[in-house]
């Protein structure tokens, strides 16, 4: 992770609160990282920027990518991670499939399959 306040962009980050693309947006800022919400249909999520894919987040590193996206939207996103040079890639369940988990592994990114809400510390519940 970086020095300065770490940076994950959201995939498939929602304006619907009950949406788990919206809770990672709220779960991720509580915790004091940089949120880069990722959704082609909005202009912003939680009052953050909404930017339309990766290669269109400023800046060439990204600490976390984490997907709430169909896994055809999602391997389509995997293309995308080797230009912002990505740490963690995190699948999020819902987010997997053999096809995408296949494409990662072409690319050379070790995707974590997992819930990233819970994982930063978050209780997903706390932002219903």
């Amino acid at each position: 992770m970086s020095a300065s306040r770490p940076r994950i962009a959201i995939v498939g980050a929602s304006q619907d609160r009950s949406k788990y693309g919206n809770k990672a947006v709220r779960a991720f800022v509580a915790q004091g990282w940089e949120v880069l919400p990722v959704n082609p249909s909005l202009s912003e999520v939680e009052g953050l920027p909404c930017y339309p894919d990766l290669a269109a987040i400023p800046g060439d590193h990204l600490d976390r990518v984490s997907l709430y996206v169909p896994p055809a939207v999602g391997v389509g996103i995997l293309d995308q991670l080797r230009d912002k040079r990505v740490d963690e890639v995190w699948i999020n369940p819902g987010a997997e499939s053999p096809a995408l988990l296949a494409r990662a592994e072409e690319l050379g990114v070790e995707p974590i399959q997992a819930c990233s809400i819970i994982a930063v510390g978050e209780n997903p519940a706390r932002f219903s």
